[in-house]
Formats: C-alpha cells, structure tokens, sequence
C-alpha cells in the first residue's frame, strides 16, 4: 500500500513540474512516506529525518515532507521532534499536496494535513516516469481496515473502510491497460470485504470485471483476511484464467488463544479448512501468509502451534515480525509480554523452519516449464549465465508469484523475442534461496 502511496504522490507532483532527483542533497523537495505497522518502521523513518535536517542547514530552501501512516499517527508531535519539517501529509490527504505545496509559500511554519475525508473516487492519471516499471502496477480497490485487530494500527492511521466504485476501478485499469501494463494488483487492508459497506458487487463480481479488461494479461491481489474469505472467490482461482494461482492468506498464529487474543476472528481450524479448499480448486495456488511471533501472552506451546501450522501447510513464503506494541492499539496495555530475547529466537526459528520448506518447494520446480511475465533485466549478478554464453539475464515472475531470473540462449537475429510485458515459456534449471534461476524455451509457432 505504501509503494502504491509512493506511486500516487509522485504522479500528482509532475503535473507540477516535478521530477526525480538522485540524492536529497540536488533535491528541491524531498517526501519521505512512512509506515507505523512496525516500531522499526517508525524508528527508521525518524531518523532519516534527522539526516534531512543536516541537509535542511545547508539548503534551507529544501522542503521536507511526512507523509503516510507516521504522519497520520503523530500529526502536530512531528512538529516537536523534527521542526525542520515544512509538511505533514496524512494518508488520506495525497490528493490535497499540490495545493499544501502551493500554501508553503507563504507561511513560516509546518502545515499539518491529517484530515480524513478523501473522496473514495479521486481521479488517477495514467502511469508515467514515476511508476515502479511499465509492465505491473498497484490499483487501489479500497481504503482502511475495520478488523481491529489487537496489534494492528491501521484502523487508526488509514481510518475506516471505504471501496471504490468498480466503474472507477476499471476506468483505471483500462487507462493503465493502454499505457503497456500488463498486470495489476488490486489492494486492500482486506480485499474480502470490498464493496459490502456500500452494498455494491462482491470482491470476486469486481475480479470478474476486471478479468475482461482488453490488453490485461495478469490479476494479483492483496491482503485477504481468512474471516472473510468466501466460497466464490475461492472459486474464481478455477474460473477466471486470469486470476494468478497465488493467495497472500496471514495466519499470524497456529495458537487459537492467541488468534482470539488477537480478535482475528476465527481459528486454527478454520484456516486450514480455507487453505484445503483454496488448493482443490487451483492444485497449484501458491499459499504466502504473515506470521507474528512474541505476541504477549504467546507462550512455547502457543508458538510451537504456529510452527505445527506452518509445517501442515507448508507456505510458499512467509513475512515474520517480532511483536512490537503500537500507539493505540488493545495490545499495547496487555500485560505477560514475551522478553526481547525470546522473541528473536521464536523469528529465527520460524525463518529458519520456512527456509526449509521454501528450498523443498523451489527444488521441486526444477524441470519444470514456468510462464513468466518479462518484467525487464535483472539486477542479480549474470555470471551464471554469462559462463555459459548467454547474453543479458532477465527477471520475472511466475503466476505462483516467484521470481525467476532467466537467459535467452537464441541467436540475436531473435534478439527482440523477450520484451519487458511478455509472457514467456521458462524451462527452469536452477534453485535458489529466494528466486529460480532458468532459460528461455522458445516455441517456434508462438508469437
């Protein structure tokens, strides 16, 4: 949501006459978008700010921005920790920044924006210089959280829930669509539940609009909350062939203690059930989730339930974090917490645990023949390649979202068979930690 955030703010400065700069120290605006999910987060946040303030004495004309969830969370107290700042930008305030930059001109204080009142609908301009890459893009399909969950500080800095319309939806797509993307992934704190405040089409309606857009070759989306995770899009995996075959699916805990601690909301059973039907409909969906070790409370059997969890299902990947209390939150006042110690031992077992199975899952692939959206060239190191002759490595991802780095060993008459938006046959070779590593099959009657 933030990189989507990130995107939005620097779409809405070109107009303005903005462009990147390379470093802070040539910049004439610099827009630091923050997170809070995490206390880490926050910490490096602050104090990247206290590296502008250094640049900000040399170069008072500087203007220093907060945006994003710290933002929303500290409002006025940004003021006290970092009065350098010219700019505090709340979430759902993005759309009122060329205007606050305008106001910055004649006043000589900080101006803070965390007003909440964001039109659902806001216009969206279509992709330029600023996006991630040309060929896969974020579409935004809703706002804020109503979970509550007892750690979590979204419902506080993204405020309620609120979906757009699918009409502005696809207007979006269809712009993107024209402009060379190729994939979209559509985004909510809980994609599960759009629509059904505003009593319009379910979230799998939306993904079946979508799957009918011209040019659109691949549907991601992200997060689903397991409460709300309903028969009809769990078979929109089988039905719509555009729809990749990977779920992002957090469990945070195998303990139905601390999921009801937690108030996720349903249970350990639950979950797994929800994962069995997902797999019987796509016998190749790729299960990720987020796992929250040291919860307070959380005691050694609590935890080796998670691990239990993670060894039944077996997640192509997981995101692990140590527990951390956040501003607001139910958590934050429970008492019983997990000492710092023992958290760190619970993530590096987990990490460790989900290595394992991740190695096994990538191993496995070997052999196989991946299609592989062409993102553009790689960035890891080519000398495996390169050993062998190949010419410049490529990078993608598969519809089970993993990224494999892969050679063309084809004669340069067929130099332009892999452009950046292809869909490409992969033979894969090789299996790394964190990606696969392959070669181009070429299909002489393809395109």
């Amino acid at each position: 949501m933030n990189v989507s955030d990130s995107e939005r703010i620097a779409r809405s400065l070109a107009p303005l006459g903005y462009v990147p700069a390379l470093s802070a120290d040539q910049a004439d605006l610099v827009v630091v978008n923050t997170c809070s999910v995490r206390a880490k987060a926050e910490q490096k946040a602050f104090s990247l700010l206290g590296q502008l303030a250094a640049v900000k004495v040399r170069r008072p004309e500087l203007v220093v921005v907060v945006a994003g969830c710290v933002a929303q969370q500290e409002g006025e107290r940004i003021r006290e920790r970092a009065p350098h700042v010219d700019l505090v930008l709340g979430t759902r305030a993005v759309h009122r920044l060329g205007a606050l930059l305008m106001r910055l001109r004649t006043h000589s204080r900080t101006l803070v924006d965390v007003g909440m009142d964001e039109p659902p609908d806001e216009p969206v301009e279509t992709p330029g210089a600023a996006d991630r890459n040309g060929v896969s893009r974020f579409v935004t399909v809703m706002r804020g959280c109503d979970n509550f969950c007892a750690y979590c500080v979204v419902p506080y800095v993204r405020g309620r829930e609120i979906s757009r319309s699918p009409e502005a939806i696809l207007h979006e797509i269809r712009g993107l669509c024209a402009a060379g993307v190729r994939e979209v992934t559509l985004l909510g704190q809980n994609v599960n539940s759009y629509g059904a405040k505003e009593g319009i089409c379910s979230f799998a309606q939306l993904l079946e609009q979508v799957n009918t857009v011209k040019d659109l070759a691949r549907i991601r989306f992200t997060t689903s909350h397991p409460k709300d995770l309903t028969a009809e899009l769990i078979r929109s995996f089988a039905s719509l062939e555009k729809l990749c075959a990977h779920i992002h699916l957090p469990v945070q805990s195998g303990s139905n203690r601390v999921l009801a601690c937690m108030n996720r909301r349903y249970t350990r059973e639950h979950y797994l059930d929800n994962v069995a039907k997902l797999r019987n409909s796509h016998r190749q969906i790729s299960v990720t989730s987020d796992i929250i070790v040291g919860f307070p409370g959380e005691t050694r059997t609590d935890f080796e339930a998670t691990l239990g969890l993670m060894q039944q299902v077996e997640f192509d990947s997981v995101f692990a974090f140590m527990y951390s209390d956040r501003p607001n939150t139910p958590a934050r006042l429970l008492s019983d917490k997990v000492p710092e110690r023992e958290k760190r031992e619970r993530l590096h077992a987990v990490l460790a645990l989900q290595d394992g199975i991740t190695a096994a899952k990538h191993q496995s692939l070997v052999g196989s023949v991946q299609e592989v959206l062409a993102e553009g060239f790689s960035k890891r190191p080519a000398a495996a390649g390169a050993a062998e002759g190949f010419g410049q490595q490529w990078t993608g991802r598969t519809r089970g979202n993993k990224i494999v780095h892969f050679f063309d060993a084809g004669s340069d008459a067929n130099a332009d068979f892999i452009r950046p938006g292809r869909l490409v046959q992969v033979r894969i070779e090789r299996a790394l930690a964190h990606s696969l590593w392959g070669r181009l099959e070429r299909d002489p009657a393809g395109p």
